[in-house]
């Protein structure tokens, strides 16, 4: 029924100051962007990130960080955290291992939107198994 993730949207009121933001810390220009809206393609698999002007968001929407954790896959969870701490970002839960090969963090962007970030040595198999095929 799902066949993978296509689009995770995060808002932000100065949608211009999270364009930058993103851009800088993803080291890439978004591909796509028009008024309102902006796009960056990002991972081994290319899932898009949109960043959305908070006018466009749904009525019930939360004011302040809640809701799911969408968790980001990256090589290392310590030196990623600090870099996005560095950037403005506060902490929203601390490094935390979960299990043999599975560490998460999260943090909520100078925007509001809460940014998961794990260390996952599932995806790292998953992965290798798809280049290898």
């Amino acid at each position: 029924m799902l066949r993978g993730l296509a689009t995770v949207s995060f808002y932000a009121d100065d949608l211009e100051a999270a364009k930058r933001w993103y851009a800088e810390l993803l080291s890439i220009e978004p591909y796509f962007d028009r008024p309102g809206y902006t796009e960056f393609r990002i991972g081994d698999y290319q899932h898009e990130l949109g960043v959305i002007d908070s006018r466009y968001a749904p009525h019930s929407s939360a004011n302040g960080p809640a809701g799911a954790v969408m968790y980001w896959h990256v090589d290392d969870l310590p030196a990623t955290l600090e870099r996005l701490l560095s950037m403005g970002a506060k902490e929203h839960e601390a490094l935390t291992v979960r299990g043999e090969g599975f560490t998460t963090a999260s943090v909520v962007d100078p925007f509001g939107n809460i940014l998961g970030i794990m260390h996952n040595a599932h995806y790292l198999e998953v992965l290798g198994s798809t280049r290898q095929a």
